[in-house]
């Protein structure tokens, strides 16, 4: 009977609060679980009557300016490079009622997968096995482990395909929309957008909307499995309404493809939303001296492919910069590169010392441009072809020119003289997978001496 009595109390002041937000046109979220949110009270006739934003002649470096915003804080995050740690709400679909996804790790018995709706799975690693391997997970308020068993046999078999995990929606690409969406200024790309009808249920109604709306977002919470995070955006009238977009992909269970289509595509981040303000400024005219140069990556490094997703780049490969667009509020940059037919993009300060990587990592110079990349080829002079072996390896030898050195171990951290003022030093003092060195150079043939 208490039982029962505190749960009507607990329903009654749950719907007492959802009324308030909706009296104050808010979006409504459940006080019991910040990523479910509805929107307010809409007035759906209005919509179409929403003040449009003056786009004519909207600069090329602006789309490219929030691609870069979106490419810096929602990385793809491949299946084989899950870290554990990572958060993931179970949000079932109407298969998925039936095939059960999850088994639980003490019972060895599946679990319907109604039954962890709303669950938040923490991703906790890989457990090999003779049929199967495992995918394992611990759900975050009980702290009980459950895994997916694998249709392959190996992780690796199947974690480079786009399927991941069923029903998982990733939560961590959510709480990064929480912090750096709501009360960005955004622009409609599209011509319908959805509203709520229900806070019980998947209810909603389609409205349309003139491309161009400017638009604010409200709130984020979350969407589904393909599209995670749920834009409540509003107008300059207080009319709300949402779109579910996937930005980073992750987990989505969709292959690139499958993106192409109609119904798919327009869920993408970039199909219904353009952002604006400060985080699509036009890039200032400082970087154009680089444009069109050639550039030797100095160790290996991951970029960003033509599809967003991470790749392997090898020491000292060769490439021409194509444009670099600086990020709003930061003094990083995206770096688009060409390599014949490919385009790589990788986010870099040219600021040697970055607010945003101090403490991160002891030691990780790879965000810096003069750390990780050469400017010339290969082929540059004063590079000899009998030395190259030496150099791929980041091996020194006397004899070396300046140029040779820099391909080799990259930028000095620091220069100096001897007391004769015969010779001359590079220091390297923090180093990425080599040692600390000083570097000796006899001051007139400009050739290496000897190396400490």
């Amino acid at each position: 009977m208490v039982r029962k009595l505190f749960f009507v109390l607990a329903m009654t002041l749950m719907a007492h609060s959802l009324e308030a937000q909706v009296k104050r046109n808010e979006p409504v979220r459940d006080p019991n679980n910040k990523y479910l949110v509805w929107t307010g009270n809409v007035r759906k006739a209005d919509i179409n009557s929403s003040q449009k934003v003056d786009s004519v002649g909207l600069a090329t470096t602006e789309v490219q300016k929030a691609q870069s915003f979106m490419e810096r804080y929602f990385p793809f995050r491949s299946m084989c490079d899950w870290k554990p740690g990572m958060r993931f709400m179970v949000l079932p679909d109407k298969k998925d009622m039936v095939v059960r996804t999850f088994t639980d790790s003490l019972t060895q018995e599946l679990v319907s997968s109604i039954s962890l709706r709303y669950k938040v799975m923490v991703y906790t690693g890989i457990a090999r096995d003779v049929l199967h391997d495992r995918v394992l997970f611990r759900e975050e308020k009980t702290n009980k482990s459950y895994y997916y068993e694998l249709p392959t046999k190996s992780f690796e078999d199947y974690c480079y395909t786009k399927r991941g995990v069923p029903t998982l929606a990733y939560l961590d690409e959510v709480d990064t929309a929480m912090v750096y969406l709501v009360g960005k200024q955004l622009e409609t790309s599209f011509a319908q957008y959805n509203i709520d009808v229900s806070t019980t249920s998947y209810g909603y109604d389609k409205v349309p909307v003139n491309k161009g709306t400017a638009v604010v977002v409200k709130a984020v919470g979350v969407g589904n499995r393909s599209f995670p995070v749920k834009l409540i955006v509003e107008d300059k009238d207080g009319n709300q309404f949402y779109q579910n977009v996937a930005i980073s992909r992750t987990n989505s269970g969709l292959s690139d493809e499958e993106f192409e289509d109609l119904d798919n595509k327009k869920h993408l981040f970039s199909e219904s939303f353009r952002m604006l303000g400060d985080d699509v400024a036009v890039t200032s005219d400082e970087y154009n001296h680089y444009i069109g140069k050639a550039v030797v990556t100095l160790y290996s490094t991951i970029m960003l492919n033509k599809y967003g997703m991470e790749e392997d780049v090898p020491r000292l490969s060769e490439f021409t910069i194509k444009s670099i667009v600086a990020m709003g509020g930061s003094d990083y940059v995206t770096l688009t590169l060409e390599k014949g037919d490919k385009t790589f993009t990788k986010a870099v300060t040219f600021v040697r010392h970055s607010s945003l990587t101090d403490g991160l990592a002891i030691d990780r110079r790879e965000d810096y441009f003069g750390s990780l990349f050469r400017m010339g080829s290969l082929d540059m002079e004063g590079v000899r072809a009998t030395n190259m072996s030496y150099i791929r390896q980041g091996i020194v030898k006397p004899g070396f020119t300046e140029e040779e050195v820099l391909l080799a171990l990259g930028e000095p951290d620091d220069h100096g003289t001897s007391s004769r003022g015969t010779a001359y030093t590079w220091i390297y003092k923090s180093m990425i997978n080599r040692t600390q060195c000083t570097v000796f150079f006899n001051n007139t043939t400009r050739r290496v001496t000897s190396v400490k």
